[in-house]
């Protein structure tokens, strides 16, 4: 694991250093532009301190700009029971020093991401409409998933990253529409006979073409790096579950969704656990995914019916992808553990023990006199005969529900 970790910091210093790089070239574009000959190093410098002031915005307040742009709230363990002991036994499944806070994206569409500069302060959010569609089993794959990314050191990257090309695609759209819309005009060179007027006609030309491919270069060097982690947090995820069907299923559920994620961007489309902008019938495989395929990451869950190790894992994958491409590290292959698969017939035995225990206690609630209201989310609200209120207010979705 600890070599897993490091191939990872590994990778961010080059995810920073690149979208440090495009950053820089972009500002010397910019201030040769619109300041004239010379003003390239102006540029540079504005765009070097706008590029420490990111990295220093995204380790300290990544977590709240990611949370705030996805519209996302805090629950605690009274509202959300269930979620909240799933995410507590995969966290001490994981061995995490402390529980991840909990919050839900109150939109339909289902999905999840993590965040947190480490697993100290770090976060899990899922959307309404992952916990209305998924059940227990499926619940814990997803929430395994997250907190691999999150033991694996890839929620700092994943968040430092999606900031970083929003503000190249930010600089780039005022750029670009600045040029555009606010009188500039490639006429003034054309009239110029001097070898210098030329020059700056190709350089404006140059600019405007990096300035529109600035931000297709940040996502293709963000997304060739991503796709990989979340292959990672599959495996992971698999380890601490030993359930690999139950995340499967999930995806499954997930690749069906066709509702909008609405408060995903693309910046912040690389932290969801499946890619939240794919339309229907869109193909995702192409270089400026921000997931692998889901069909593939599916038929390698399915295809680990004899160990929920690392190796089990690379085993399959390189069977279905049809490669030798290595994805776990050599630490994570080396140290093989025998891991047993939890097989579909015990987890279902188990679930319908949990059914019957939860019919039980239903029968014994509406002998005492509870009123039971179903809420459009899918929540049953179970109310004690003691309630003199005229109404009931989802813990879920905070529909009101009047009562007959």
């Amino acid at each position: 694991m600890w070599e897993l970790i490091q191939a990872n910091k590994r990778k961010s210093i080059i995810l920073f250093v690149g979208m440090g790089t495009i950053l820089i070239l972009l500002g010397f574009f910019i201030g040769e532009t619109f300041l004239g000959e010379g003003g390239g190093s102006l540029g540079i410098l504005a765009a070097f301190l706008i590029w420490v002031l990111i990295s220093a915005v995204s380790y300290f307040a990544g977590s709240s700009i990611i949370l705030s742009i996805s519209n996302a709230t805090e629950v605690t363990k009274e509202v959300q029971p269930q979620l909240y002991n799933v995410v507590e036994e995969m966290a001490i499944a994981a061995n995490l020093p402390k529980i991840p806070k909990i919050f839900i994206v109150n939109e339909q569409a289902p999905n999840a991401f993590a965040t947190g500069r480490k697993p100290e302060n770090s976060v899990v959010a899922v959307t309404a409409g992952l916990l209305s569609q998924l059940n227990r089993n499926e619940l814990q794959g997803v929430i395994a998933h997250e907190i691999s990314h999150i033991v694996n050191r890839d929620v700092l990257f994943m968040t430092f990253a999606g900031i970083m090309l929003g503000m190249i695609v930010i600089i780039s759209e005022v750029f670009t529409r600045g040029y555009f819309y606010g009188g500039g005009s490639l006429n003034r060179y054309k009239n110029k006979s001097s070898s210098n007027g030329n020059e700056q006609l190709i350089l404006i030309v140059f600019s405007i073409f990096f300035a529109i491919t600035a931000p297709f270069l940040a996502q293709l060097l963000y997304f060739a790096i991503s796709r990989k982690r979340e292959y990672l947090a599959d495996a992971s995820a698999v380890r601490l579950t030993r359930y690999p069907e139950g995340l499967a299923n999930a995806l499954e559920k997930l690749s069906q969704n066709r509702f909008n994620l609405n408060s995903a961007n693309k910046a912040t489309a690389g932290m969801y656990i499946v890619n939240p902008l794919k339309k229907t019938g869109m193909q995702i495989e192409d270089l400026t995914s921000t997931h692998p395929p889901i069909s593939e990451r599916i038929k390698i869950l399915r295809g680990m019916m004899h160990g929920a190790d690392f190796a089990d894992y690379q085993t399959i994958y390189n069977k279905i992808k049809n490669n030798s491409e290595q994805i776990i590290p050599n630490s994570g292959l080396k140290n093989k553990a025998n891991i047993p698969i939890i097989s579909q017939l015990e987890e279902l035995t188990k679930q319908s023990k949990v059914e019957e225990k939860r019919k039980l206690g239903d029968i014994v609630m509406n002998v005492n006199g509870y009123n039971f209201y179903n809420c459009k989310c899918g929540v049953t609200i179970k109310v004690p005969p003691t309630f003199q209120g005229d109404s009931v207010k989802c813990p879920r979705c905070g529909e009101i529900n009047v009562k007959n």
